[in-house]
């Protein structure tokens, strides 16, 4: 008489069992990370530049927000969150507007005004977000956009042009519109738009002092 193969079928059914335990207690496991406070610490963030890129081009390029609050003139605050934060914080691409909460310039000349201006246009609006290819964060990790109002004008472009902004350098990098911005603030330089009706040269920031010596302020 043959013997009975029983042994090896039990075996593998309890193998079986074993695994499908297994594999429940890893995806309970999972589940509990993934709404536990330390998810950030374990899931990680993207590590290299084009992550970064990618991400914001996915999350922002193109899409529209509400602004929730204005930091400085040129800095704002948007309608979805950014890591552990509730909001995403922008800085507009190529401008520069005089500090109002600096710890060490303090409130610098012309920057309320740049702040209520800035609040005026854009504080509570739908507005869309474009980003740059070449890069989409600043130094302290802020989102580097341009960033259109509901009329179709930019609000980087309009703080120019009015003369609530500087056209910023790119000592840093330099982004698209450039040149075009540089126009721009010479155009309401030479009308005595906004602040570039009173400013003098030891009000303006000490980074256009040192890069634009012979800046000319005459009234």
């Amino acid at each position: 008489m043959s013997k009975a193969k029983t042994p090896t079928y039990v075996m593998s059914r309890r193998r079986r069992i074993i695994v499908f335990a297994l594999c429940i207690l890893a995806v309970s496991a999972f589940i509990c990370l993934d709404h536990s406070p330390l998810r950030p610490a374990w899931q990680g963030q993207p590590k290299s530049e084009e992550q970064v890129k990618a991400n914001d081009f996915a999350k922002y390029h193109e899409k529209t927000f509400a602004v929730v609050n204005i930091v400085d003139g040129d800095t704002i605050d948007i309608d979805i969150p950014d890591g552990e934060k509730d909001y995403t914080r922008i800085r507009l691409w190529g401008i520069d507007t005089p500090e109002t909460k600096h710890p060490k310039t303090g409130v610098m000349y012309f920057g309320p005004e740049a702040a209520e201006f800035a609040a005026e246009l854009a504080l509570g609006k739908s507005v869309t977000i474009y980003l740059e290819e070449r890069r989409t964060r600043g130094k302290y990790g802020r989102l580097l956009a341009y960033v259109q109002l509901p009329d179709g004008s930019f609000l980087n472009e309009v703080l120019l042009t009015e003369g609530f902004a500087y056209a910023s350098l790119g000592f840093y990098f330099r982004h698209s519109f450039y040149h075009k911005y540089q126009q721009l603030e010479a155009s309401a330089r030479s009308q005595k738009k906004g602040l570039w009706r009173q400013v003098t040269r030891e009000q303006l920031p000490e980074w256009l002092q040192r890069r634009k010596p012979k800046l000319l302020l005459d009234k």
